[in-house]
């Protein structure tokens, strides 16, 4: 019998192979992975300039230069940097150099709506550039100057990307899926650098073996991440709880994200809360109206937002307050609650807040994530 090798992912494995009736061998493990690939598009010929409307501070600054000489150096990097850096405009410049020596750059993130976010903020960026964002249901257009894409979308560019940047490395799906690691690689034809602020010691110490790492542990405004505090109720105690910090919040004008494990739990939270607090609602991956909801939180329209992980990434609020509820639920390892803190106090005229663990017990992955985050502030 003949050996079958998928041409896209390169899976061998027969228990992944099927046959259709004429006869025609197909590889199950990548079928989702199927659509239009894209043709190379033509480079970019003219110059291009990177516009912010605030100053880098010093310490990014030094971790852009470093990027730049790195990927110079046909070298990939990992920027090990914490929640509220400001990882995305380390990368500004080596984009710039990039694009002025007619490279394709791409911008890869697991979740949708980060690129959705993303493609705008690097439109502003980088005005008169051609930045296009693909990811499922917008596959219209799949060429430009910086393309952003979800990870899912990678197996339509094999050997594409001179310059591929990839945010949230640790982030579900991404995390662990051998298939979409595969076809990150497959889309790189030059360098890569990767973002995360919470990379194990493993990956880590792998990558130093044949790439740079550039670390960078303050925030942009040089204020302390906040330190979580352990709440602990149990039972009907903690929806209490809720109830009153949720009140209190109200009165001082400060929005609040209540995270949940599940998305049942959100819907069954955020039903309990309304009696007591009308101006709130829950997103979950399921929503298909989340992003409205997201936009009118940010806007001020609603006070608390009950969500699950969906929200733990690329949200930046103003004087945003944290709530986890259920904290010691399994879902929550250390990397997960670091994530989700780093919401809180990302604004240079709001760098403080407060993140609540609330959970019955304390579990060994919060004592992990508040002892991580103090090391961090350490450097400061």
């Amino acid at each position: 019998m003949d050996l079958f090798i998928c041409p896209l992912c390169g899976n061998s494995n027969p228990r992944y192979i099927g046959v259709r009736p004429n006869g025609v061998k197909y590889c199950r493990y990548c079928l989702s992975l199927h659509g239009e690939e894209v043709d190379d598009s033509a480079p970019f010929l003219w110059p291009a300039e990177v516009t912010l409307n605030y100053s880098l501070s010093e310490d990014q600054i030094t971790v852009s230069n470093k990027l730049v000489e790195a990927i110079s150096n046909n070298k990939n990097v990992l920027i090990h940097a914490i929640c509220g850096a400001g990882k995305t405009e380390l990368v500004y410049e080596t984009i710039k150099v990039a694009l002025n020596k007619g490279l394709q750059v791409g911008f890869a993130i697991p979740r949708r709506d980060v690129v959705i976010e993303l493609s705008v903020r690097l439109r502003d960026a980088f005005p008169g550039i051609n930045v296009t964002a693909v990811y499922g249901g917008h596959t219209n257009h799949l060429t430009g100057d910086i393309i952003i894409l979800t990870t899912h979308q990678l197996y339509r560019y094999p050997e594409y990307f001179d310059l591929l940047v990839f945010d949230e490395i640790d982030a579900f799906p991404y995390k662990d899926n051998d298939l979409l690691q595969k076809m990150f690689i497959r889309a790189t034809k030059g360098n890569y650098v990767m973002l995360s602020a919470t990379p194990s010691d493993k990956f880590i110490n792998d990558f130093k073996k044949e790439g740079v790492v550039l670390e960078l542990f303050t925030r942009f405004h040089r204020h302390p991440l906040p330190v979580p505090k352990i709440v602990r109720r149990y039972g009907i105690m903690e929806y209490f709880y809720v109830i009153k910090a949720l009140k209190k919040y109200e009165k001082l004008g400060k929005p609040v994200l209540v995270f949940v494990p599940t998305v049942s739990s959100a819907e069954t939270l955020a039903r309990a809360l309304k009696p007591f607090l009308k101006l709130g609602t829950y997103v979950h991956s399921r929503c298909s109206d989340r992003g409205e909801r997201i936009k009118a939180f940010v806007q001020g329209k609603y006070n608390y937002l009950v969500t699950t992980s969906v929200l733990e990434r690329g949200v930046t609020i103003k004087n945003l307050q944290v709530i986890i509820y259920q904290a010691d639920a399994w879902l929550y390892d250390e990397a997960t609650l670091v994530q989700i803190s780093g919401r809180v106090g990302r604004k240079v005229d709001a760098p403080t807040g407060d993140v609540i663990f609330l959970a019955t017990k304390k579990t060994k992955a919060m004592i992990s994530a508040i002892k991580n985050i103090e090391d961090k502030n350490a450097h400061l």
